[in-house]
């Protein structure tokens, strides 16, 4: 199978776009993409905690090519694959970093997507359980530098483990530091109001 035909592979990324993911790899930073952020790099994929959370899922991350790719439609086979992995390796290293339930990913593609960066990037969400995820998009907020260093250290740590014991080996723990859990889920019946 072939790469998309150039009518499916249209572009929503204006002409003079900068990057911003492609800007924290030459080291330009801001508010929003710091080095500290960087939890995993291999040839292909970087890992970093995400500067937007939603309200019960803390320390959320995005795992992105290297290479500049506007969305999935084309995304070299190779790369893809590495992207995929180093997921993997995020979520099994989340969950034990975090204590978390469970682990979610969404990646977009186009605006109707719901992409908003353009360049590909997947999102993994530590999930717990009563978090209402999906029901609470309008919370989510921009984290500083600071609140997302430290789940950057926990889960760069556990990563480091992970790789040094053979990826996939000898999880025995589930131990979090109490700074890193998120607060008890609210009630399924009260929502915030809409901004």
């Amino acid at each position: 199978m072939g790469r998309l035909d150039p009518v499916t592979r249209s572009s929503h990324e204006p002409a003079d776009y900068d990057c911003p993911f492609c800007l924290l790899q030459r080291g330009v930073a801001d508010e929003h993409n710091q080095q500290s952020d960087i939890v995993a790099t291999t040839d292909l994929a970087l890992a970093r905690v995400s500067p937007k959370w939603w309200p019960a899922n803390p320390g959320a991350a995005l795992v992105i090519p290297r290479e500049h790719h506007e969305n999935l439609y084309d995304l070299p086979r190779a790369t893809g694959h590495a992207v995929w992995d180093l997921v993997q390796e995020v979520a099994v290293a989340m969950r034990t970093a975090y204590a978390c339930d469970g682990i979610s990913i969404r990646q977009h593609n186009e605006p109707a997507g719901g992409q908003d960066v353009w360049h590909l990037h997947v999102h993994v969400f530590p999930r717990h359980g009563g978090d209402r995820l999906y029901e609470r998009d309008l919370e989510a907020r921009w984290v500083a530098a600071d609140e997302r260093a430290r789940y950057a250290r926990a889960l760069a740590a556990e990563l480091d483990r992970l790789r040094d014991h053979a990826f996939g080996r000898g999880i025995t723990s589930r131990s979090t530091p109490d700074e890193l859990r998120p607060p008890p889920p609210r009630p399924a019946g009260r929502r915030s109001p809409a901004r």
